[in-house]
């Protein structure tokens, strides 16, 4: 059931890549899967949280998906088998550890795990 208010939607750029090397991409690396509408447009439905980050020197200079992992290491072997560039390798937050990935559109993205 919808609530009002709650993050219900995540719309990214595939700009920076083909359509169909963004789809292969998260396809390999975490599994997802699409339902393309015509030829410029491919939706997914793999759930969603988000947060803000107030600290300048933390945050992201765009919106920044986090993706969870329950085996970060194998996952970061995954994006990178899948094509993804490493851009802050695994560290440690206060939630837990994460890294930072560009996809093949030039988005990044966090995958977080314990």
């Amino acid at each position: 059931m919808k609530q009002t208010g709650k993050l219900d939607y995540l719309e990214m750029p595939a700009t920076g890549g083909t359509l169909d090397s963004v789809k292969a991409f998260y396809s390999a690396a975490f599994g997802w899967t699409f339902t393309d509408y015509g030829p410029t447009y491919s939706a997914f439905d793999e759930g969603l949280e988000g947060g803000f980050q107030s600290d300048a020197s933390e945050s992201a200079p765009k919106p920044l998906p986090v993706l969870y992992s329950e085996d970060i290491e194998a996952t970061l072997a995954e994006v990178e088998s899948a094509g993804g560039r490493i851009v802050k390798p695994i560290f440690s937050f206060p939630g837990g550890r994460r890294f930072h990935f560009l996809d093949p559109a030039g988005n990044e993205l966090a995958v977080w795990g314990t």
